[in-house]
């Protein structure tokens, strides 16, 4: 069941990955090259899914947010580019391209492109779920880091890993380099959707921080937190948070 979808979602991802590492190697660093690099894989993807899907919806950071999706029912692409614009723009590695597919709001397809490390991670054939290290390791926003992460780390007895994109953060975990991903302070769909699709598939638990379920293509892009966790934390972090809000 959507195997095509899977497989051109991986590709495509991985296509518009290729593209910005050409244009990397060929660029100045700062801000003009992120910029370049987020409308050049945005064209890249819009182009691929309208030629091969055009009855279906697309839904892309690099589009006017103010043109809502409507119904939200039905079969609607989520895309971000280039995300983790300003490590491509530093030359970092923490990077990625998202293709997703939300059907009737659950994010069913998935691919995260990773360029700088050549893999792309999709749904259609998800790395098995890792084994957890003895320490568990909690990945967090370089920049803005969530107030409850030190309390949680010290909770569970966990390092803290700061990196960039929310991409590079949950493909972590997927990939077994971390254990836990915790954000607040809110996202949007596009920041999540695809790595969340794969994390799922992997066998990994993704929700919100309260434990309901992350409901993608919604009027609102907007998503204020989630959580992703190897299956045997799920309960520790869980309880970590509510003892932080005083549950």
């Amino acid at each position: 069941m959507l195997s095509a979808e899977n497989d051109d979602a991986m590709r495509w991802a991985g296509e518009a990955g290729q593209l910005l590492v050409n244009l990397r190697s060929t660029s100045e660093s700062g801000r003009a090259l992120g910029d370049a690099g987020d409308q050049l894989a945005h064209q890249h993807l819009m182009r691929r899914i309208s030629d091969r899907y055009p009855a279906d919806r697309i839904r892309s950071e690099e589009a006017d947010q103010t043109k809502k999706l409507g119904d939200q029912t039905g079969r609607v692409w989520i895309i971000d580019p280039l995300d983790g614009t300003r490590e491509y723009s530093e030359g970092r590695a923490d990077w990625a391209v998202h293709v997703a597919l939300a059907i009737d709001g659950e994010p069913v397809v998935g691919a995260v492109a990773l360029p700088s490390l050549d893999r792309v991670l999709g749904t259609g054939n998800p790395p098995p779920l890792a084994q957890p290290a003895a320490v568990p390791r909690m990945v967090v926003s370089r920049s803005r880091p969530p107030e409850f992460v030190p309390f949680v780390a010290e909770q569970l007895g966990a390092t803290v890993v700061p990196m960039g994109s929310a991409g590079a953060k949950i493909a972590a975990v997927i990939q077994g380099n971390a254990e836990i991903y915790l954000h607040s302070g809110g996202q949007y769909e596009w920041d999540s959707a695809a790595p969340v699709a794969v994390a799922l598939a992997t066998g990994l638990v993704a929700s919100r921080l309260d434990g309901s379920p992350l409901i993608y293509s919604q009027e609102d892009p907007w998503l204020p937190d989630l959580i992703v966790v190897h299956p045997t934390l799920s309960a520790s972090v869980t309880q970590a948070l509510r003892k932080f809000n005083g549950g």
